[in-house]
């Protein structure tokens, strides 16, 4: 499935919105622009790494169901195959009994 994140325009909550010192004026240092000329960068290079490694892990994930339902699908033929050995090898048993015992009934007779 896929999803889509807004990265960018950063959206502030409503802390940043409802101060209320609303008409005070801050003085910062480093500037409010070089703040953000630095952090901005890092910012969304942290966000698209995140975005892929939730794909990465989406991935495995898949993965590891998929090899989970080969390997469910492996025991069960499995179990089917040596069920059918079985049989086939009771038949053979079997048959050679009746010719053992046909033989038998042959000589007596």
């Amino acid at each position: 499935h896929a999803r889509m994140d807004r990265i960018f325009p950063i959206a502030f909550g409503p802390a940043e919105k409802e101060a209320p010192e609303a008409g005070i004026d801050y003085l910062y240092e480093p500037s409010q622009k070089e703040i953000l000329s630095t952090l901005l960068p890092k910012y969304a290079e942290s966000q698209i790494f995140r975005m892929l490694l939730e794909s990465v892990a989406g991935e495995h994930g898949a993965r590891m169901t998929a090899m989970d339902s080969a390997t469910n699908n492996a025991v069960d033929m499995i179990s089917r195959l040596t069920l059918q050995m079985n049989r086939a090898r009771q038949a053979s048993i079997t048959k050679e009994l009746m010719e053992i015992i046909g033989g038998a009934e042959a000589l007596k007779g």
